[in-house]
């Protein structure tokens, strides 16, 4: 974290537990700042990589599921290893231990996004936390107290839903560094918010938040929030939609007159949240990347014939914009309007701006074309929701699915059912995909892994005339890779075997640029 000050946390003690991508910034950043943090990973080789050279202090425990689906190889924790009362920068002390073996007399404890805290079943370093009444933050919220402690004004962003948050969330930031704004973009998507910089009274914070982000917020205040849409996800975590759609609700807590509130128009769910907004004195604008929103609410900025427009006229053709196919990203791209409208930026220089944007890895992005058949890669999809704003961009395609299947399996996708030329199956769901596809005449195979199912994908493309090879597995990676990032990457690489010239990061003939993604929703 450049630019704070040494002593900014100086005489407060935090408990750090989960050592990924969220969670070794965090302790690092602390310390830096002055605190004296106790850091712990049940995984033991979560601490050899957060600290080389560490001492485990205490027997591992099993550790839940981490956080979502990306787990980069974090940096290490400066000074981590070191013992009780390690120095690091600043006049704080960070020592790589279990928080159950010290005395537990924490200001609060810091705790990685996928690590539970109430369901399916609290970790027992949460469970101690809350019994002792020691508060349980993201590392958003510790953001956010260190810039306003710091005397900084900057504006903070928010964007979640269940899915585009990550497209929005880059978007957003492309619009305003386009714009000169100094923007530091972060969250879920990219850096952990605690290895951002300090940015100035007119820099801008755009923040991807996941529903376990926002139930760990207590302060934060966004002046402008996005919530681009909601649908079934995560439901174990949240003990089902009513608690989903509560902790989603976070994003707008706190808000006041002079803030913005951005809603997408196009599910019901959204559509009732912002019935219950407007009742506040905040603005609330709502988005759809259809004529008129799906959900049955009105919305201000649309896309009527392939033209992004709001009540002032239009705004660009979305044929200017390669890397957002399909209505979905037409409602991100709306997303991202109405947030950089807000923030004051121009309508040329948004409009330049998404004309531009280069997009994402792993979110419909074309890597390469064999004899006329394109290969896409939307490993993002990790739920049918997402899957079906990818299905719903072609009209004939071969469809590679499988992993961890959600609630619901694929049966919400039957409308994109005649599409199919064939899909072939991965993953350890795979037969319960089959018997849907099965039961509406699909023809499918069983290929079980990446490996078996490119070479035969192209295969049935090439025979049935099909266009498109699309990965977009509508299912979690966990059975097979470390995160959808890992089964992107891999099915690039299968691809590139097949004697294809790969088009780097092209995004639908638009070249994207390497981004650090998550997939907690």
């Amino acid at each position: 974290m450049s630019g704070f000050p040494p002593d900014l946390f100086a005489g407060r003690r935090y408990a750090v537990l989960g050592l990924g991508r969220n969670g070794a910034p965090a302790a690092t950043a602390l310390a830096a700042m002055g605190a004296d943090v106790v850091a712990w990973d049940d995984d033991p080789g979560a601490r050899r990589l957060a600290a080389p050279g560490g001492r485990a202090t205490s027997p591992p425990n099993p550790l839940p599921q981490g956080e979502g689906e990306l787990h980069p190889a974090p940096p290490p924790l400066a000074g981590g290893g070191r013992g009780e009362g390690a120095r690091v920068p600043g006049d704080g002390s960070l020592v790589l231990r279990d928080p159950l073996t010290t005395d537990f007399a924490f200001d609060a404890l810091v705790l990685s996004p996928g690590i539970p805290h109430v369901l399916p079943a609290p970790h027992p370093v949460a469970a101690r936390a809350r019994a002792a009444g020691i508060p349980i933050l993201s590392d958003v919220e510790l953001l956010f107290r260190a810039v306003r402690a710091a005397g900084s004004r900057a504006h903070f962003v928010g964007v979640t839903g269940t899915n585009g948050k990550s497209t929005t969330t880059a978007l957003l930031a492309h619009i305003l560094a386009g714009a000169g704004v100094p923007v530091a973009a972060g969250g879920n998507l990219g850096p952990a918010a605690l290895a951002l910089p300090l940015l100035p009274d007119n820099g801008v914070y755009v923040l991807e938040m996941s529903s376990y982000m926002l139930e760990r917020i207590e302060t934060v205040r966004f002046d402008a929030a996005a919530m681009l849409n909601l649908s079934p996800d995560h439901l174990d975590r949240h003990g089902g939609m009513a608690g989903y759609a509560a902790a989603k609700r976070a994003i707008f807590d706190r808000q006041t007159a002079a803030d913005l509130a951005v809603l997408g128009a196009d599910d019901a769910l959204s559509c009732a949240l912002a019935a219950d907004l407007r009742a506040r004195p905040a603005p609330v604008i709502g988005i759809s990347g259809a004529p008129a929103g799906a959900g049955g609410c009105a919305a201000d900025i649309v896309c009527v014939d392939g033209i992004l427009r709001d009540r002032s006229g239009p705004i660009l053709s979305m044929a200017e914009a390669p890397a957002l196919p399909g209505a979905h990203n037409a409602q991100n791209a709306a997303a991202a309007v109405a947030l950089g409208f807000g923030l004051g930026v121009g309508r040329a220089a948004v409009a330049s701006a998404i004309a531009s944007f280069p997009g994402l890895p792993h979110r419909q992005q074309q890597i390469a074309r064999i004899d006329g058949v394109a290969f896409v890669n939307d490993s993002k999809a990790t739920n049918a929701d997402a899957a079906a704003r990818a299905l719903g961009c072609y009209p004939q395609l071969v469809w590679i699915a499988g992993g961890l299947a959600k609630d619901g399996g694929i049966a919400p996708l039957a409308p994109f059912f005649p599409r199919i030329a064939h899909a072939f199956l991965i993953g350890r769901d795979a037969p319960a995909l089959a018997a849907t596809l099965a039961a509406a005449g699909v023809p499918h195979t069983l290929a079980g892994t990446l490996e078996d199912a490119v070479p035969a994908a192209f295969a049935a493309a090439t025979a049935a005339c099909a266009p498109v090879v699309l990965l977009s597995p509508a299912c979690a990676s966990f059975d097979q890779f470390s995160g959808f990032d890992a089964r992107g990457a891999r099915f690039a690489a299968l691809v590139a075997a097949l004697g294809a010239v790969p088009h780097g990061l092209a995004t639908l003939g638009r070249d994207a640029a390497p981004a650090r993604t998550g997939e907690a929703a």
